[in-house]
């Protein structure tokens, strides 16, 4: 098992997820992990990750420095290799030069953590200070034009720091050098799998629940039938599945669930109809974060109302990602930025009754998606595009109502179905439509219109942290705007959004 030290970067879930597609448990903790729960973990070795602070200011995120007396790795990303310094006696300053982006990594030896590689490879660097005066037994194994100390080592005690970042893409042998510290320097054996993981998500959640029920709110997108498919798994009859019809969801979505959940899965699943409840209390919020937040506390009261009707619930499970948390939260364990917040996460009251289970809040889609084949979900399931958490209210950029949202579907409609018939729906990340809250002049039937204008979003990616416009064909563009512009009636202006993430987010609320 590898530990994780989070010092709040954005990145440090990719450290998680590297270690895992090298079949290696690893455990994410805030810094503040005491010494005595580190030792009862007992793990093999330790990951500082990066973060957004600067060592050498006030209340900068530090963990135990007795860490360094474990007698086991120890690898520092970015600020971690500069907390490892200062921590160990060296010195880091503001950097003369910051560096960031792609940078060409010189090694000077191809040993250790840099077995296997070439001595110049690319790098992906995001810092603003570095390190002066390393600590004693330490070299310098790598640098850049830019940075004397991108890479040093103490190989005696098998101290490693990297100032840029191994995990993400841009660092094409960061996976080899990762690879190099977990399995020939900690010696890490490669156990962890999906199969390994639903053992012991079952043997977690039986321990957690017990006797008790636990409720979960079922959309009928990937996160929450995989986790109901996994908590079924568990506690069988236990799992009350609640579907809420909140007036805010695709064409023929309730029917969809029904079918696959209650029938053919024989699921305990109860359907409550709320559309008039949502819709009123979404009357007149344009603010983005004041939908998602009534949203989330509408789902909340929902699920308790629900619960009361029952005896034996205690806990409320939901289908939070990684993703959905590092958004949202401004400590994860870290000082992270504060995006948007998510109806997971972001909407839950500070009284709620309920106890959460989140079985997957550790991890990425397509990890999602890998858990939910193995579970035996449909695969037009599982490849199913993300949906959010607050449907349609979100896609309506403005003020949102029934006439709005019977537009958004038939816009939604025709958009999906000409994705699938191209063949792409399975290549994209989401492609979604977006009701904005304008209009323009148009001539139809030599008529002047003044009507709804409509964006479309299509994006690829790998895990959400980062996304790219998809460069659809023309004619496939020229179709879908043909299509609804003759189809649905009160939208005469088709767009296409071509700005990635970042600096913009994948949906536009």
């Amino acid at each position: 098992m590898i530990l994780i030290i989070d010092f709040g970067s954005q990145y440090n879930q990719l450290i998680a997820r590297r270690v895992r597609e090298h079949h290696v448990y690893c455990r994410i903790e805030p810094p503040w992990i005491s010494l005595a729960e580190i030792k009862a973990l007992a793990p093999e070795g330790i990951i500082l990750s990066g973060g957004p602070a600067s060592i050498y200011e006030k209340n900068s995120p530090r963990v135990d420095i007795e860490i360094f007396n474990l007698g086991i790795p120890i690898l520092g990303i970015c600020y971690g290799m500069q907390y490892m310094a200062d921590a160990l006696g060296g010195e880091v300053k503001r950097a003369e030069k910051r560096e960031y982006g792609l940078a060409e990594l010189r090694i000077k030896d191809a040993t250790g953590i840099f077995y296997g590689i070439e001595k110049k490879t690319n790098c992906w660097m995001s810092h603003g200070d570095t390190i002066t005066r390393l600590p004693k037994g330490f070299s310098v194994t790598a640098s850049t034009v830019s940075t004397g100390v991108a890479a040093t080592e103490n190989p005696l005690k098998r101290f490693y720091g990297l100032q840029f970042h191994p995990e993400v893409v841009h660092t094409p042998m960061g996976k080899t050098m990762l690879k190099n510290f977990l399995i020939d320097t900690c010696g890490c054996r490669k156990t962890w799998t999906m199969k390994s993981f639903i053992k012991e998500s079952v043997r977690e959640v039986r321990a957690l629940a017990g006797d008790k029920k636990v409720i979960l709110g079922l959309s009928g997108g990937v996160d929450s039938s995989v986790t109901a498919l996994l908590l079924h798994q568990a506690i069988g009859r236990q799992l009350i599945c609640i579907f809420v019809d909140n007036g805010l969801l695709r064409q023929g979505e309730a029917e969809q669930v029904k079918r696959l959940f209650k029938e053919h899965f024989k699921m305990n699943l109860r359907f409550v109809s709320a559309k008039r409840m949502f819709l009123n209390l979404l009357k007149g919020v344009v603010d983005p974060e004041k939908k998602r937040k009534i949203i989330g506390r509408a789902f909340i009261e929902v699920f308790e109302k629900e619960a009361h009707k029952l005896q034996g619930v205690k806990f409320l499970a939901q289908g939070t990602l990684y993703p959905d948390i590092i958004e949202s939260r401004s400590t994860f364990g870290g000082p992270s930025a504060v995006i948007k917040s998510h109806h997971n996460v972001g909407g839950l009251p500070k009284n709620m009754k309920l106890k959460l289970i989140e079985p997957l809040k550790h991890l990425f889609k397509d990890e999602v998606r890998v858990l939910g084949k193995k579970l035996g979900l449909p695969e037009d399931l599982i490849w199913r595009q993300p949906f959010p958490g607050p449907g349609l209210a979100i896609r309506i950029i403005g003020d949102v109502t029934q006439a709005r949202l019977s537009i958004l579907r038939k816009l939604d409609t025709i958009l999906l179905e000409e994705i699938k018939e191209n063949g792409l729906y399975r290549k994209l990340w989401q492609s979604f439509a977006v009701l904005l809250p304008l209009k323009s002049v148009g001539i139809m039937g030599d008529q002047r219109t003044y009507e709804h204008i409509t964006a479309i979003r299509a994006v690829t990616s790998t895990d959400a942290m980062t996304a790219d416009w998809a460069r659809l064909p023309h004619s496939l563009l020229g179709k879908i705007s043909n299509r609804i512009i003759n189809e649905v009636k009160g939208v005469n202006r088709v767009v296409y959004d071509i700005s990635s993430k970042p600096p913009s987010t994948i949906e536009w609320e």
